[in-house]
């Protein structure tokens, strides 16, 4: 194989008997539930059982369009506290970035009620050098976040019974809604605040007793702090103080607006109907990002030598 760039690895502890990791990970119809990478596996007939496994598989890719591919897998079931399973892949699909590949998949037994279930796979790509580019760039990086998300999906299936598909669901719903909550903060600061320095919003800053000269400096100041909360809200997935500051900030913001600058309140676009909407939106943020797939929880290099 090529080995142009580091080989994928991927490991997870899942609170589960080894028995149970092996049937959701080796049975097609369940392995393609939690599995990113593929939207079909389907098992070709093996007239031999020392043959190697064939599979078909296919990936969509949006628009109505798949890539399609095959492989073989060679799996050591059995009873011990550790198994294995090798497999190749491979894809003549012109739309596939990849070639042929080969990796395995290993598990071993903690204890009668922990597993730990790792994968290192690598592959050859195609359209040569732009293709080479394309891949250490951008592809394996994100197949490599796909493959990790994929693992604590089944994490969750297993440990805490979430359906896949459910999971993915509430994962776009919080990555929406956080990703919309913090493009508001981001366009109400840069826009009206620092770019253009709206009149309206110099009006509202002057209503709280600050003079005229003085108040477009505290408007690109606020605009500043908007901008950087709102990255914080869309970047830094792991904080949840700035969910909590804006769950606070918006009735605090709106009844200042009420007091100081009531004529706002009927206004075409009025800083009412905008906080209530924020609030709401922090609100899912903050109750929805409980018991989510992420790849942060897996190893993404190997701790115990394992090649």
């Amino acid at each position: 194989m090529a080995g142009h760039a580091a080989s994928i690895y991927v490991e997870i502890e899942i609170l589960g008997p080894l028995d149970q990791v092996w049937m959701r990970t080796q049975a097609p119809e369940l392995h393609e539930k939690w599995d990113l990478r593929f939207s079909e596996i389907r098992y070709l007939p093996r007239p031999d059982a020392l043959l190697p496994q064939r599979f078909l598989y296919a990936t969509r890719i949006g628009f109505g369009l798949k890539i399609r591919g095959e492989g073989e897998s060679v799996g050591s079931g059995g009873n011990g506290d550790e198994r294995s399973s090798a497999l190749k892949f491979w894809s003549e699909d012109p739309k596939s970035l990849i070639r042929e590949g080969s990796g395995f998949w290993k598990y071993v037994k903690l204890d009668e009620h922990a597993t730990r279930f790792l994968t290192r796979y690598d592959y050859d790509v195609r359209f040569g050098v732009v293709g080479r580019l394309v891949d250490r760039w951008a592809f394996r990086p994100l197949i490599g976040w796909a493959t990790a998300w994929s693992f604590d999906r089944l994490r969750l299936w297993i440990e805490k019974g979430i359906e896949p598909a459910l999971a993915m669901r509430r994962w776009l719903i919080y990555l929406l809604s956080r990703l919309a909550l913090g493009f508001v903060f981001v366009y109400q600061g840069l826009v009206p605040k620092i770019l253009f320095r709206h009149a309206d919003e110099l009006a509202m800053v002057r209503a709280l007793g600050l003079s005229e000269s003085g108040s477009g400096w505290v408007c690109v100041g606020i605009g500043c702090a908007e901008v950087v909360l709102g990255f914080l809200v869309m970047l830094a997935w792991r904080l949840r103080w700035p969910i909590w500051l804006i769950l606070v900030a918006m009735p605090a913001a709106a009844i200042a607006v009420a007091v100081n600058s009531p004529g706002y309140l009927a206004a075409a676009f009025n800083p009412i109907s905008l906080n209530v909407s924020v609030f709401a939106l922090a609100a899912i943020v903050l109750l929805g990002g409980g018991d989510l797939p992420s790849a942060a929880r897996c190893l993404r290099r190997p701790l115990r030598g394992d090649e």
